[in-house]
């Protein structure tokens, strides 16, 4: 994991942003609908990649780890806006297709193992957000 992440215009498009972790360079945009250019991936998509990439990996290592005849994993996210308790919420939707012999007991074990994955954990938690402008 990379302690850092630069993100900064890239002057390329009205929202379009360059964002640097570690050696890879990626894009991130905002679709058409909202003014962008859809060049890459908007916001709340990156941070549903991160959550499901978060949750395979962490779903392997256990399969490894216990040995279980885990063959394929895909994880399927969606964000909307909700109701609760009169104020609009951000619900993030996420679909677990577990591929393999395995029995229901594991296929419960493994679900239980997809809510332990760091960043489930951070999302589902007071995540503590700090704000600083610097020179």
């Amino acid at each position: 994991m990379s302690d850092v992440v630069i993100v900064a215009e890239n002057g390329q498009g009205r929202y379009q942003q360059e964002v640097r972790v570690g050696q890879h360079r990626l894009l991130a945009d905002e679709p058409v609908s909202v003014s962008g250019g859809d060049a890459g991936p908007a916001p709340f998509d990156f941070l549903m990649a991160g959550l499901g990439a978060c949750t395979s990996m962490t779903l392997r290592m256990y399969a490894e780890r216990k040995e279980l005849p885990l063959t394929g994993i895909k994880v399927t996210l969606s964000h909307e806006k909700i109701e609760v308790d009169g104020k609009l919420r951000d619900r993030i939707k996420r679909e677990i297709a577990l591929e393999g012999e395995l029995s229901d007991s594991q296929r419960q074990r493994l679900l239980e193992i997809a809510g332990k994955c760091p960043v489930h954990r951070a999302l589902s938690q007071s995540l503590l957000l700090e704000c600083a402008l610097i020179e």
